[in-house]
């Protein structure tokens, strides 16, 4: 074997090992990216219960949110509200992005974002004001 073939077999071995060097770092980096997101990635905003005339749930409390929260009378919401005018599905809050938004689920009094009603889906930022029957909510920012 002659001087050239080595020298060309050497640099294609030196030329896979860098790339694959390149590729390790790539992947150490990228999961160490998703291990930080995964711990840092608490709740994303609070529910503030600002009036709630039959007390449950009681005003002044907070609930933490997260990605998907469905608010109704059932046991099975994120947000268990007990008022009469909610119905058991009432309304879902999903963070979309960098914005919320919230769905009326075909209740029969409906859901109303800073008085006015929600068709079907609406934005809905930080400070506003959710009412389901006659519970009045306000979306805040999470606890940092």
């Amino acid at each position: 074997m002659d001087g050239f073939l080595l020298t060309l077999w050497l640099v294609r071995i030196l030329f896979l090992l860098l790339l694959y060097a390149f590729l390790f770092a790539v992947v150490r980096v990228l999961l160490r990216d998703l291990r930080a997101a995964s711990r840092s990635r608490g709740e994303l905003g609070r529910l503030v219960v600002l009036a709630s005339p039959r007390g449950e749930p009681p005003a002044g409390a907070s609930f933490a949110l997260d990605v998907i929260a469905t608010l109704g009378r059932d046991v099975n919401n994120s947000v268990v509200v007990d008022d009469p005018f909610v119905s058991g599905e009432h309304a879902v809050l999903t963070f979309r992005g960098r914005s919320w938004y919230v769905e009326d689920l075909g209740s029969t009094n409906g859901t109303f974002v800073n008085g006015a009603q929600v068709e079907t889906v609406a934005a809905i930022g930080f400070g506003d004001e959710l009412q389901l029957g006659e519970v009045r909510l306000r979306l805040d920012r999470p606890r940092t």
